[in-house]
């Protein structure tokens, strides 16, 4: 069961609700809480530039269609990486993203553990 956990935290977007609910009671592995707190890491940080860039685009008046492209790799992006990792998990590998897991560790680590 804990490997179906993992795997559902990190589908994109959806994988979101079930992570913030594990890291708010708290309870749960060690590698469920990391992956958790990742799969908020890469949802906030999808969300961030999507908004920014969403914005940017509706407000420029030079370049809103390069501004939506950038957007749509970001959003192809961040369900790549779900993807990648959801099947590294499959495999028995590590769910550890360099950078993100660090920086998920260090900002929700003490705000959500």
């Amino acid at each position: 069961m804990p490997k179906t956990q993992l795997l559902l935290y990190l589908i994109p977007i959806i994988g979101f609700f079930p992570s913030l609910w594990t890291l708010y009671r708290g309870q749960g592995s060690r590698e469920q809480l990391a992956i958790s707190r990742l799969s908020i890491t890469l949802a906030l940080t999808w969300l961030l530039g999507y908004l920014l860039l969403t914005t940017g685009a509706a407000t420029s008046d030079y370049f809103p269609l390069r501004l939506f492209i950038l957007n749509s790799f970001l959003t192809s992006g961040y369900f790549l990486v779900s993807v990648w990792l959801i099947l590294r998990l499959m495999q028995g590998k590590s769910g550890r993203l360099p950078g993100f897991s660090n920086l998920a560790e260090r900002v929700l680590g003490k705000y959500l553990s």
